[in-house]
């Protein structure tokens, strides 16, 4: 790359470790994406390329490193996401959770959604796989859970594929469960570490349970997380939502786009979210495929699926 202008950003020496990666990855993934040169001489990092390129840079890196300022670590994952943010011109996205190392969003969706789960009663997360709505939701039920805010995390998923065949599976209620609810408890276990949830669970204060399950309780002093709920009919979706009781709050995530129902037109998600957005206490979060923080492969997959069901419509 031919060198052109020069700029120095100097940076602490965490931070330049950060941008540079291991092997130099990271910093190979900035100068694609800007078409620049990134040197790190010492106590910071030189940019060669034009200014717009460098600007562009420049936001990136200064995104991870407010990441490190934050004692958060830095992925490839997060790289792409500053580049992301760099080239659309949004503004930084401020750290937000906590777990083992802390839970932070990385995209502005994904800091407005931490956001109305902390000042909403029940909130609604749609959008593709990938971009976070669970595993938030969990990170933000764990940090309810350890504060004593609430007294138990309940976990609620359908299980369609087993029907009414789930009464004759082998073991009881969370072994009956467990294979549906899989990408919940590796959520849980990433956020809460395998013994402490291995304890809270033993202790009730975290349960799962398939809808038909919750039909008739009151689930009070919790945090309740409705998961695949694309999945669950309009009468199981009202009958979930009503089950609020004091002290508790919910979010409902799903794709609104993977009904897996025999009539699709029966998701209660949709349904729910067209009559409850605008009530008071109730918010919608809305995420896209440029929110998902997968490898970037399934991005580009959930945009090209898009693609085509837009082209058959």
């Amino acid at each position: 790359m031919r060198r052109g202008p020069s700029e120095f950003l100097p940076l602490a020496e965490e931070a330049v470790r950060a941008v540079a990666g291991p092997s130099g990855r990271h910093a190979a993934l900035i100068e694609d994406a800007f078409h620049i040169l990134l040197e790190t001489p010492g106590g910071g990092v030189s940019l060669n390329g034009d200014a717009e390129s460098r600007r562009g840079a420049r936001r990136a890196i200064e995104a991870l490193a407010g990441r490190v300022a934050s004692q958060l670590e830095v992925t490839p994952a997060d790289v792409r996401v500053a580049i992301d943010h760099a080239r659309s011109g949004a503004g930084p996205v401020a750290p937000h959770g906590v777990r083992r190392g802390p839970v932070a969003a990385k995209t502005a969706a994904q800091a407005r959604y931490l956001d109305l789960l902390d000042s909403h009663d029940l909130v609604f997360g749609l959008g593709p796989a990938g971009t976070g709505k669970t595993f938030l939701a969990v990170a933000h039920g764990a940090q309810l859970l350890r504060a004593g805010s609430v007294e138990r995390l309940v976990v609620t998923r359908p299980a369609v594929e087993a029907g009414e065949r789930l009464g004759f599976l082998p073991g009881d209620l969370n072994e009956k469960v467990d294979p549906y609810m899989a990408p919940v408890w590796e959520a849980m276990g990433s956020i809460l570490g395998a013994e402490a949830l291995r304890r809270r669970r033993d202790r009730g204060e975290i349960e799962v349970a398939p809808i038909a399950f919750m039909r008739g309780r009151t689930l009070s002093n919790a945090f309740v997380i409705v998961d695949e709920a694309q999945n669950t009919s309009r009468l199981q979706m009202k009958m979930v939502l009503t089950r609020l009781g004091e002290g508790s709050s919910m979010a409902v995530t799903g794709d609104p786009s993977q009904v897996d129902l025999l009539n699709p037109a029966d998701s209660g998600l949709a349904h729910a979210v067209a009559i409850l957005e605008g009530v008071e206490g109730v918010a919608v979060a809305r995420f896209t495929v440029a929110d998902v923080v997968r490898h970037p492969l399934v991005g580009r997959i959930v945009a090209a699926y898009d693609a085509d069901a837009a082209g058959r419509v």
